[in-house]
């Protein structure tokens, strides 16, 4: 059984690290509106430049002319995965629900019988990935140097893609990121980017093809399909940023609460404790009183 100073130091530890989450909590809550604010205003914008790719797609006459960035290799030998986690810890499940997306891909790819190249933004993914996959990583991002998500950070990454997809290093490329939701709620997403999918061919919107286009639609497809690429990786990041920001906001409140807790646990521990030494002592002064 523990000492009454034991007791002591373990509530002071304890309220000391509930301090600690708290104000971890009220940054990640700071910070939460403005990635949200972010990631909301940059969806219509992607989403946009996929739309106009498409209608211009569409207008393509001869669809093996059309830049292999829109129609792939035309094989589905290698697939290279990009994996987009956080550098810093202590945001609850957001970066395991990430990586257990993409490890359910890894698996279905080599189950398939297909190479497996992986692409790891973010520490915290390649700390976890790096075990089990370590041979299939070919590089390791990090930008735990900015403070903020920016551009210019995703078209680091976008050119790599492109560089590698130039010389011939894989046919399909998947990014791997959490959606916001909501600060309780983020959802893991896998995008395939080479070749671009229509993600609503299976709804009923139809895309218009009934623009005109100059110059024509395989010369503006060759601008457009690498800037798009950047732009969707933006998006993912944008969207990493707030679900990480929430769930560390969710993580923090529920430490600060469970070390409400232990204080209040401890402190009755602490209590019966001390009453059961004072009982103790008040015994042993009558037991001698009564000898004499």
């Amino acid at each position: 059984m523990p000492s009454l100073d034991d007791l002591r130091k373990r509530i002071t530890s304890v309220k000391s690290t509930q301090k600690i989450t708290k104000a971890m909590k009220m940054v990640a809550a700071a910070k939460l509106r403005k990635a949200q604010e972010n990631a909301e205003k940059g969806r219509p914008y992607s989403e946009k430049m996929n739309n106009i790719i498409l209608n211009l797609s569409a207008g393509v006459g001869d669809p093996q002319s059309a830049p292999k960035l829109l129609v792939g290799t035309g094989k589905e030998d290698v697939h290279l995965c990009v994996v987009l986690t956080s550098d810093r810890g202590l945001c609850g499940g957001f970066n395991s629900n990430i990586i257990k997306k993409a490890k359910n891909y890894f698996e279905k790819i080599q189950k398939e019988g297909k190479s497996l190249k992986i692409i790891t933004v973010g520490s915290k993914g390649y700390d976890q990935l790096k075990r089990q996959h370590g041979k299939s990583i070919i590089e390791n991002i990090s930008f735990k140097e900015s403070k903020n998500v920016s551009y210019f950070d995703a078209s680091k990454v976008g050119n790599l893609i492109i560089e590698k997809f130039q010389n011939d290093e894989f046919d399909f490329c998947t990014i791997f990121f959490n959606k916001f939701k909501n600060v309780i709620s983020q959802i893991p997403q896998e995008q395939q980017i080479i070749p671009l999918e229509n993600e609503n061919k299976n709804k009923d919107e139809n895309l218009e093809s009934n623009y005109e286009f100059e110059p024509d639609e395989d010369e503006i497809l060759s601008n457009l399909l690498p800037k798009n690429i950047s732009t969707q990786i933006f998006k993912a990041m944008l969207e990493n940023s707030a679900s990480e920001q929430g769930s560390r906001m969710t993580a923090m409140d529920n430490a600060t609460r469970n070390a409400g807790d232990l204080v209040d646990k401890l402190t009755i521990q602490y209590n019966r404790s001390r009453q059961a030494a004072i009982t103790k002592e008040l015994i042993e002064i009558i037991s001698g009183a009564e000898s004499l």
